[in-house]
């Protein structure tokens, strides 16, 4: 069983129930329990449309449930509209359900919180985690989402804002989460880019490409974690960075400075550094305080106060990081890091071990748990 192609169908089966008047709710469950079969049928019998199966299956699905809510009448109504089995479009409707889910009844956050459960595939802790909430707020908030756009027609796609903001956390999970979803933001993406002409849309391809360039070199062949200054940059994919310079100068150019250009600006800076020795921090101090002004994020202001470490001192650093909640994720690796460049190993190994404790993957896990072994085995010599 295939479930990466189970995976990359449910957004275009989705899509098809909606667009034939199946309210969303109630098509997303449609769709899991054709999923479910598909698991139990296609190892024994597997089809030769999937897709078709699918959404043949999907439906009956969906008109069984209705058959249970509805009068005799509709119901036989219903049936009537019932699909005949056979080949099925191949047209990819995945960004157009990521448009319908931005749907404008709903806030921005919801909207892109029911976009990430219901067509990127991730669960509720990793939204949860990727919003810094407590996973059963956002199980509340996903529910909320879902009953208001219960019975509502689909013909009012949302914004791009939160598109874009659905691709770039997509991506993220995929880039550093438990699910590969990478290079389907990047493609969904460059969609959008090719259709929109929008220097945010740019801003975000292009911060995607500068970071996936760096791929094959964050993790080591026992899957441990590589930090950046220690990657080795001759595995980047130069081609990858110099397309995603390009589209950022063009973007930049447009004189309108949005919060993805700001950060891809950071990941070019970064990716020109021939060595780590080299970067030029002041510039990435600058760009994070740009950033900073567009979002007022705590974690930008996190990462800020790491680059001003790197550019002023690491006693510049953990002035920087004073002012930051320290209950932030990833702050307590911040202030290991710094305090550890600023000569205080215990400290630092103390902060690791409790860094390594919060830790929202094994790989970061284990790495900041060998820091502090590191460092607490120096202590003893």
């Amino acid at each position: 069983m295939d479930e990466t192609l189970l995976r990359g169908l449910t957004p275009s089966v989705l899509a098809v129930l909606v667009r034939r008047g199946a309210d969303f709710a109630a098509a997303e469950d449609a769709v899991q329990d054709a999923l479910v079969e598909a698991v139990r049928v296609w190892p024994d019998d597997p089809p030769r449309d999937a897709k078709g199966w699918l959404v043949t299956v999907a439906w009956r699905k969906f008109l069984d449930a209705t058959r249970s809510d509805t009068a005799r009448r509709r119901r036989e109504e219903r049936v009537e509209e019932e699909p005949v089995p056979g080949p099925a479009s191949d047209r990819d409707d995945t960004l157009q359900l990521y448009f319908l889910c931005a749907h404008p009844s709903l806030t921005p956050s919801s909207a892109v919180a029911l976009t990430l459960r219901a067509v990127g595939g991730l669960t509720t802790r990793q939204i949860a985690r990727a919003y810094l909430v407590p996973e059963a707020t956002m199980a509340q908030r996903i529910s909320r989402a879902k009953r208001t756009v219960a019975g509502v027609r689909f013909d009012q796609p949302g914004d791009v804002a939160t598109v874009l903001r659905v691709l770039y956390l997509v991506f993220n999970e995929g880039y550093s989460g438990d699910v590969d979803l990478a290079a389907e933001a990047i493609r969904l993406t460059r969609q959008l880019a090719a259709a929109i002409d929008h220097p945010e849309v740019a801003g975000l391809l292009a911060l995607m490409l500068l970071h996936h360039a760096r791929r094959a070199s964050r993790t080591a062949p026992d899957g441990s974690l590589v930090p950046l200054a220690e990657q080795d940059r001759g595995r980047w994919d130069t081609a990858a960075i110099a397309e995603g310079v390009r589209i950022l100068q063009g973007a930049l150019a447009r004189d309108r400075l949005g919060e993805f250009q700001a950060q891809a600006a950071i990941a070019a800076l970064h990716a020109d550094a021939p060595t780590a020795e080299e970067t030029d921090w002041v510039q990435i101090v600058e760009w994070y305080d740009e950033l900073a002004r567009l979002t007022d994020s705590p974690v930008v202001r996190l990462n800020r106060a790491v680059a001003v470490g790197e550019a002023d001192g690491p006693r510049a650093g953990l002035a920087a990081l004073a002012a930051i909640d320290d209950t932030l994720p990833r702050h307590a690796a911040a202030a290991a890091y710094l305090h550890e460049r600023a000569g205080d190993p215990a400290t630092a190994a103390r902060l690791y071990a409790e860094a390594a404790h919060k830790a929202p993957n094994l790989a970061e896990r284990d790495y900041l748990t060998r820091q502090a072994a590191r460092l607490n085995s120096r202590s003893r010599h």
